[in-house]
């Protein structure tokens, strides 16, 4: 299967953001933001694979500022990294004042999206040719982030199975805000 250089799918959505997108503060909803990303992660993905692509998780949505009516928000969507049937796409959001020309970067994100072929099963996605420092920079990043979410997902499947309540819990707790309402039954598993 021939591979594709990250510019051959890099992909860029411009849009005005209007009063309907507002949330009840009166900046752009949250959600508006991530439905553009979802549609520009999609478009990204689907042009690498050469196959429609459905998105399977979303990583690191931090909404580093808010986003203003009146502004126009860009979104770069570039594969950072492919695997047999995955990809990861990167995806950079800037707001930008079109009265002062100002532009601010308002969040990164990394949506990664799976492959299917016309009988929706998944597919094979052509392997990511890595062209500039960029490139392999975002490829390396995308494994390290893999490695973290894996580990992340091994360790609280372990702290899930093995949960018992002990003096630790208690004290932790207490130095948390919750109030608890439970009696707490030494090495009993409260689910």
């Amino acid at each position: 299967m021939e591979g594709h250089p990250v510019s051959y799918s890099l992909t860029k959505i411009i849009e005005l953001m209007v009063p309907a997108y507002t949330n009840f503060g009166g900046k752009v909803h949250g959600g508006t933001l991530m439905s553009m990303m979802d549609k520009v992660a999609y478009v990204c993905a689907s042009k690498h694979a050469g196959n429609y692509c459905v998105t399977v998780s979303v990583d690191a949505v931090e909404f580093l500022q808010p986003v203003e009516v009146g502004e126009v928000v860009s979104m770069l969507a570039s594969v950072n990294y492919v695997g047999t049937k995955s990809l990861v796409v990167g995806i950079k959001v800037m707001a930008e004042n079109i009265r002062t020309g100002t532009e601010r970067h308002t969040n990164t994100s990394y949506f990664t999206m799976v492959a299917k072929d016309a009988e929706g099963n998944t597919a094979m996605v052509p392997p990511l040719i890595l062209e500039t420092e960029d490139d392999v920079r975002r490829y390396c990043s995308a494994l390290q982030r893999k490695r973290l979410r894996d580990h992340a997902r091994d360790y609280m499947t372990d702290y899930r199975q093995n949960f018992s309540v002990d003096a630790s819990v208690q004290t932790f707790l207490e130095k948390q805000r919750c109030i608890l309402q439970t009696e707490l039954s030494p090495g009993g598993n409260q689910g």
